[in-house]
């Protein structure tokens, strides 16, 4: 890294307030930046050309200075107290590590003062000058990237890694455009405007593009990187995770989308082309599926997409109101209709005249009711309770329940006429378990969600707890997977989620001991196998759709690449 770039590079930790000092093989200290000269009370000149004792009397030295034992590169790190010049005192992280040249001879040191901030880890292996300055910003709890000025990216640290799921590897040479898609397409403008006015842009909202697919809401600082005589050679972004906020945000104005919805299965993919069109129209819909699906958000999603978006979104959950209250509760009442109606009361049908209403659970709608509902639904009128009026309405109607009507209408439990009045156009939710090729994506989206609810960094998951939540059946479908998720987000006091952190009840189903209830019978497997019947169809069909990409269908799995082949040969899958 050159001279100029490298003087950029201690601004920008500058603007973090950490402090950066270059010693070379003589002890003499070469460079600093401003935070280490405001922080040991020193001038440019009292440091410059000063021996690196002298300057740091007031700091203790490493146990094993890296010039006194040139045969370790370790990062020296240690938490200290000391006096500045002007008497006050300071706690701060010390962090060190030996510049070697390529024959591992140590030409100098690099000494990283943290003064009270909340990063921990600032170096962790320094070679080189370019080494140092990179391996600090990969330490930060923020994603960082570079960019040169054709906006290709330069470096990536570890943040960023762990918000997208992209390596770095995969990244570097690549443009930045790769990480973003439909609204993160202004993070892009943002850089490009950086790069040709070199003004810094700040508070930049966006959305990245995750390896696994799952769109992350992101805020980020955009600053210009100049060379001595003002050109700009590259541009530095930071930016941080704003799931949490956003949902806050989404909860607070009842605005949904289609990426709030996880799937990339094919089933998943269909409902939501489906959804696409049939959320312009006006038509009845009813939305079939097992408890914890996802209808509610569904409904939610077409409704925030619908010509209605601006208008009321009023939910009723059939399940939930005594049967001698269901009438008044979504009907209304005029006053005098019985002992105690002193005025009238809307019901949910008037709250949601222009919008569209909900009817969750519509199965559990009493019989004597559902008369009254065919008739809301072709004429667009009612009578409130206790009125001779009619009133009429202008609402579409989406309805959603976990039975089969046509089963309760076999039984004479429901209406046939509703029945066909609801059915006009129909989306069925499959259980979690018909989709397993989605769990990958969808256990790390819930831990990103848990873990900004809760917050805590975003954790990483081991190969064994990933296993386990993969093989699991779901009788709570996503609602359950949920709760096991912040399950162990609670109990994870690392930085990893591991099989211990799991529910019990889950451990109890790992199969590990032999059949286990919520996992299949390991006898359907062959002999020679460690796996189960179900783990081996799951690896075949992501395989299958993403071409036989093993590094994709690793990601997608939760496991790298060499546990992926191992599994492969163990369950002997080949195109």
């Amino acid at each position: 890294m050159g001279h100029n770039l490298y003087d950029q590079w201690l601004k920008i930790l500058d603007h973090f307030n950490i402090g950066v000092i270059l010693v070379d093989n003589h002890r003499r200290i070469r460079q600093c930046n401003t935070s280490a000269r405001n922080l040991l009370r020193l001038s440019e000149d009292e440091i410059i050309g000063g021996d690196c004792q002298e300057i740091f009397c007031g700091l203790p030295c490493f146990p094993t200075c890296p010039f006194h034992d040139p045969e370790t590169s370790d990062v020296r790190d240690m938490d200290v107290e000391f006096l500045d010049e002007a008497g006050e005192k300071h706690r701060v992280t010390r962090v060190g590590a030996p510049l070697l040249d390529d024959q591992g001879r140590v030409q100098g040191c690099v000494t990283v003062l943290q003064d009270h901030s909340p990063f921990n880890e600032l170096v962790n292996r320094i070679h080189y000058e370019e080494q140092s300055l990179k391996i600090i910003l990969d330490s930060l709890n923020m994603g960082i990237f570079t960019v040169n000025r054709g906006g290709l990216i330069t470096f990536f640290n570890r943040a960023a890694e762990k918000v997208s799921g992209f390596s770095r590897m995969n990244l570097l040479g690549k443009a930045c455009g790769t990480l973003f898609a439909g609204e993160g397409k202004q993070v892009c403008q943002a850089l490009k405007q950086v790069l040709a006015d070199r003004i810094p842009a700040t508070a930049v909202r966006g959305e990245l593009l995750s390896f696994q697919g799952e769109v992350i809401p992101i805020s980020g600082d955009y600053i210009p990187l100049l060379n001595d005589h003002g050109g700009v050679i590259g541009a530095l972004a930071a930016f941080q995770d704003m799931t949490l906020v956003q949902q806050l945000n989404q909860a607070i104005k009842g605005q949904y989308h289609f990426h709030h919805m996880i799937g990339k299965d094919p089933a998943m993919q269909r409902i939501f082309d489906m959804v696409r069109v049939v959320a312009k129209t006006e038509s009845t819909l009813l939305i079939e599926g097992a408890t914890g699906t996802g209808k509610d958000l569904l409904a939610k999603i077409i409704h925030s997409e619908s010509n209605r978006s601006k208008r009321p979104f009023v939910k009723v959950n059939c399940a939930a109101i005594p049967d001698n209250l269901v009438e008044s509760e979504i009907f209304g009442y005029v006053r005098g209709a019985f002992t105690g109606a002193d005025r009238d009361k809307p019901g949910r049908f008037s709250e949601a005249h222009s919008g569209t209403i909900f009817l969750d659970e519509i199965g559990d709608l009493p019989l004597a009711l559902q008369a009254k509902l065919l008739r809301v639904l072709e004429d667009r009128e009612f009578y409130p309770l206790g009125s001779r009026k009619t009133q009429r309405v202008d609402v579409r109607i989406l309805s959603a329940t976990n039975r089969k009507l046509e089963s309760l209408v076999a039984q004479k439990l429901f209406r046939e006429d509703l029945f066909y009045r609801l059915n006009v156009l129909r989306i069925d939710l499959p259980p979690l378990m018909n989709r397993r090729g989605d769990l990958p994506l969808l256990i790390r989206h819930l831990m990103r969600k848990q873990a900004g609810i809760m917050k805590k960094p975003f954790p990483d998951i081991c190969e064994t707890a990933m296993e386990i939540l993969l093989n699991y059946h779901y009788p709570g479908n996503i609602r359950e997977l949920e709760n096991i998720i912040e399950h162990a987000i609670i109990l994870c006091q690392e930085e990893v989620i591991r099989s211990c952190h799991l529910p019990a009840y889950i451990l109890d189903c790992s199969g590990l001991e032999g059949k286990r209830d919520g996992f299949s019978d390991p006898s359907t497997v062959d002999p020679g196998f460690s796996g189960t019947a179900q783990e081996r169809q799951q690896i075949l069909d992501v395989l299958r759709a993403n071409r036989w990409h093993r590094q994709t269908t690793a990601n997608l799995l939760g496991m790298d690449r060499t546990t992926l082949w191992r599994k492969m040969r163990k369950f002997k899958i080949s195109p």
